[in-house]
């Protein structure tokens, strides 16, 4: 029998859930990856963190799950965080341009010394445009 290519863990913790997942994710996984998620917002769970430390590989149906649970999760009042994304899957979501919607922004995760005041969230980066350039067509007369 051959072994899973996705394990899914999750760590219940008391405001957040921890969804850790390794191995790969793609289209024969991403269902399993979708219904994870979706099982922690009918238990109630509206803060959930996906660690990514263990993740090799991830296609585009592993980016629309995520891309499904984070509306879905955004929908009732909560967020949805991927964590430690490797190279990999950090690159695909760095081309796809939709990093922020699900990373943090840089140096977030890094905790305030004493006596800081709360950093200011910074602001989400507008959605990839191109330019649009007039062109002229025809045989030019």
């Amino acid at each position: 029998m051959p072994l899973p290519q996705l394990t899914v863990h999750r760590d219940d913790r008391r405001t957040r859930t921890l969804i850790t997942l390794a191995g790969e994710i793609d289209l024969e996984s991403a269902p399993l990856v979708r219904v994870s998620l979706e099982q922690c917002l009918r238990d109630g769970v509206r803060a959930i963190d996906v660690d990514l430390t263990h993740v090799t590989f991830c296609d585009c149906s592993g980016l629309n799950a995520f891309l499904h649970a984070a509306q879905r999760t955004t929908a009732v009042g909560g967020t949805l965080r991927l964590r430690h994304p490797q190279p990999m899957p950090a690159r695909m979501l760095d081309l796809t341009g939709c990093g922020f919607l699900l990373l943090d922004p840089p140096f977030s995760h890094l905790p305030a010394s004493p006596g800081d005041t709360p950093a200011t969230p910074a602001p989400v980066p507008p959605p990839f445009s191109v330019q649009l350039v007039p062109v002229l067509s025809g045989d030019g007369r």
